[in-house]
């Protein structure tokens, strides 16, 4: 029997503009009417949406080749989800109790066009698994940064969405050795107690440079990259003849606190006559290069979870008004893997 979907629902809006990283007080859970759907319409009620660092960007104005539209004050966020169709409109193909992912999340339910939601298939055992950020890891070691049997791998920001991924797909494309980085020793010790890896680095604990001399003795053959900043700097200094780098990320310009920084801007320092001696090539990867490769990605990310390969980290927090602290948390690193709220 469908679901009669409410008179109004409740999303999250940029309230005012952040000077610095976006705080809860920048954002407020809004009740707004929610419209019958037209032809070719579906309402959909949210069941998770993806919390990513990529807001901050978005809300930090316009960015040349961003596939995506900047978050002004008054605009609702929006990112990743999924959802339960619970009203169609004439004409449209899906039906109430499908199960979509979209990008408009951060809201209750969403009004969407046929086009632009996706029905998802049982490829993968868990719906929030199609959330995952695993894609631009396993797109990256696939496509730009090809690993082979034997290669050292570093993966930057190793305890985020694409790196608590990324050290995982390596090993089974083929690496010899994985080693990871993030700023937080506790987080350090779970990378390689809990995901496989066999090194990680601790930047501001001690010289980067050291730190990676003694993790990857023998150099870096593949970097997949989704920090920039100095630990990029540092990777250069780590490369071996060959060297592969996928840039996924620029974590180091999103997550700035400085306040005169708006997420938009990723610098690093790179010594040129070491990437051009030692012929290192440098690829970036963004979502306009996904194509075809989520359904493959899909596929063996399933095959895998089944068969205990890999696992997906990831954290839950229930509640459309805790949303905002969460993404506060995000930002602080306080979470390992995907973060996702769940709408009950």
């Amino acid at each position: 029997m469908a679901v009669q979907p409410p008179l109004t629902t409740r999303e999250i809006r940029l309230a005012r503009a952040p000077v610095g990283l976006p705080r809860p007080e920048h954002l407020a859970v809004v009740e707004v009417p929610l419209p019958a759907p037209r032809a070719g319409q579906v309402i959909v009620r949210n069941r998770h949406f993806l919390v990513f660092p990529g807001l901050r960007t978005l809300i930090g104005g316009e960015v040349e080749g961003v596939p995506l539209p900047p978050v002004h004050v008054g605009d609702t966020l929006f990112g990743p989800a999924i959802g339960e169709v619970v009203a169609v409109g004439p004409g449209s193909g899906l039906r109430p109790g499908d199960l979509v992912s979209h990008l408009r999340g951060w809201r209750e339910h969403a009004v969407l066009g046929d086009d632009d939601c996706a029905p998802l298939s049982d490829v993968l055992p868990d719906p929030v698994a199609f959330l995952s950020s695993g894609v631009a890891a396993y797109g990256a070691l696939t496509r730009l940064a090809v690993v082979r049997p034997g290669d050292t791998v570093l993966v930057t920001g190793a305890a985020g969405a694409v790196g608590s991924l990324g050290g995982q797909v390596a090993r089974l494309l083929g690496a010899g050795r994985v080693v990871g980085s993030t700023r937080s020793p506790g987080k350090a010790a779970r990378l390689k107690a809990e995901l496989g890896y066999d090194a990680v680095v601790v930047p501001g604990s001690e010289p980067l440079a050291e730190q990676l001399a003694a993790a990857a003795p023998d150099g870096v053959d593949v970097l997949l990259d989704t920090v920039g900043g100095e630990q990029l700097t540092a990777a250069v200094g780590a490369a071996r003849r060959g060297a592969r780098f996928a840039l996924v990320g620029a974590l180091s310009g999103q997550l700035s606190a400085e306040h005169d920084h708006d997420g938009t801007t990723a610098p690093a320092e790179i010594d040129t006559f070491r990437v051009i001696t030692l012929g290192i090539t440098l690829r970036g990867f963004g979502s306009s290069d996904l194509g075809e490769m989520a359904e493959e990605w899909n596929k063996r990310f399933g095959a895998w979870l089944r068969s205990g390969e890999i696992v997906f980290p990831h954290v839950r927090i229930a509640g459309i008004d805790r949303a905002p602290w969460v993404l506060q948390e995000l930002f602080e690193g306080r979470h390992i893997g995907t973060v996702v709220v769940d709408l009950p």
